[in-house]
């Protein structure tokens, strides 16, 4: 039964009860324009609540004072009316991550790299203090595991296995776009018979990890193009696509055997649309847990539109553990649209792309969809206004920043959105960012108390 959309908003603290003391001038791009942003900080919490940073957390990072059930492996459930991540010896946990945490590949960095580290062992063993010292658990896609779980403190980590666009390089017809691979007219193959056998022979890639208590889930893909335009572009293919086919006999049986692409409704794009993201969940899920039934599955990271669409939610939500969300476009967190993901959904749902990018860096910033701000302080306040935003919400268990290294210009095969923006917590030389680090750390080391202090000013009472 579809869970009412005002009974998850009720569950979300109102706004009011965190202050913006702070303004911040924020842009789309360097070239602006420049705008005014109300900035919520740890400053304007009550002193208490600033002051106390969390303590007597297990060896993953999480609670010791409120607990679930220890499975063996990280889980999800709902606890007083909100989700949680349980890691696998039981602790209620927030997954703090960070996307990409992976040496960099120029010659100029791997220069550094040599000075500074010596050895893969040495950069895993800095790199995975670098985070922790400052109130990170885990890590985001694309993260080098292998050499991260040989730290002496390694990650609650996330594997990306990209079945789709891994099927289409396969099969031919995809392309580079910034950010992501490009399909047909937006429109993936799920339709293709062929597609569920290579998801299963993919999937054998997870049998490696599978018995890992530090995996916390696999990524499916990364931004797929679910539009609302599917059903008329697929329409557009030749009659022999199995695409084609699948979209005019859907059609069909709505309108009859004479039915054409003029045929098409409004709500018949909402509702193919969620044919569609339900049969690719359910053939990459059911392919998953095939080989990996432990581990969480955490979807392919929607984007964009998508984060609009209720249909995609609710579709999403029948075979997800957790909606994997990549959100920008917000310098605060909209209260009505994480609201919509969890009703929609009926599952919690973490961010696992965001980041703004500071002008003080000495990068040209023209690329990616992240903020540009002025300073790496302004990009420390950001990290504070949009977690604290967050972690309002009941139904969000993590964040992932995008990402762990600036992005280096001589990388002649960087993506098209990866190529001259000040991203990381390091720039593209290992140095970190001193501002930026101390304000997340600020945050992520006070993240539970944070929680505790909205559930009781929602609830009237300490939870």
């Amino acid at each position: 039964m579809k869970i009412p959309l005002l009974r998850f908003a009720l569950l979300l603290v109102s706004p009011a009860l965190l202050p913006a003391t702070t303004l911040v001038e924020v842009a789309a791009k360097p070239a602006g324009p420049w705008k005014t942003q109300e900035t919520r900080t740890l400053d304007d919490l009550p002193a208490a609540v600033a002051a106390k940073t969390d303590a007597a957390l297990d060896r993953y990072g999480g609670r010791t004072d409120r607990r679930g059930k220890a499975t063996g492996f990280f889980h999800v459930e709902q606890i007083g009316g909100r989700w949680w991540l349980i890691d696998p010896d039981g602790g209620c946990f927030v997954h703090k991550g960070v996307v990409s945490v992976a040496p960099l590949r120029t010659p100029g960095a791997q220069a550094i790299f040599k000075v500074k580290y010596g050895s893969d062992e040495a950069w895993a063993a800095q790199t995975m203090s670098l985070l922790q010292d400052h109130g990170f658990n885990g890590t985001g896609a694309w993260s080098d595991t292998t050499k991260l779980r040989a730290a002496p403190q390694p990650p609650a980590y996330t594997l990306i296995w990209n079945f789709m666009s891994a099927y289409g390089k396969k099969r031919g017809g995809t392309f580079q776009q910034p950010g992501h691979t490009g399909y047909p007219k937006d429109c993936i193959f799920v339709f293709d018979p062929e597609f569920e056998a290579f998801c299963h022979e993919h999937a054998q890639q997870l049998a490696a990890t599978k018995d890992d208590p530090r995996l916390l889930g696999h990524f499916t893909d990364n931004e797929l193009p679910f539009k609302r335009e599917a059903l008329a572009n697929y329409l557009t293919f030749p009659v022999a696509d199995p695409g084609h086919q699948a979209a005019l006999q859907w059609l069909r049986a709505r309108h009859g055997a004479a039915a054409t692409a003029g045929d098409i409704t409004e709500q018949d794009k909402q509702d193919f649309l969620g044919v569609v993201v339900g049969r690719y969940f359910e053939i990459v899920t059911r392919a998953i847990r095939r080989v990996d039934p432990q581990h969480l599955v955490l979807g392919s990271r929607l984007h964009g539109a998508a984060l609009r669409f209720p249909e995609v939610f609710k579709a999403a939500g029948v075979h997800l553990d957790v909606v994997a969300v990549n959100y920008y476009n917000a310098w605060t967190p909209v209260p009505e649209r994480m609201a919509m993901w969890a009703a929609e959904s009926g599952k919690p749902f973490i961010i696992t792309e965001w980041y703004a990018k500071g002008m003080d860096s000495g990068m040209a910033n023209t690329t990616g969809a992240g903020w540009t701000v002025k300073t790496q302080a302004d990009r420390g306040r950001f990290y504070e206004n949009f977690t604290l935003g967050l972690l309002q919400s009941r139904a969000c268990v993590g964040w992932h920043w995008f990402k762990y290294a600036d992005n280096d210009p001589s990388d002649a095969k960087a993506d098209p959105s990866n190529t001259d923006s000040n991203k990381g917590i390091v720039n593209n030389r290992y140095a970190p960012f001193p501002p930026l680090l101390a304000a997340m750390k600020r945050i992520n080391e006070r993240a539970y108390g944070i929680i505790d202090h909205f559930d009781g000013a929602t609830s009237g009472a300490n939870p």
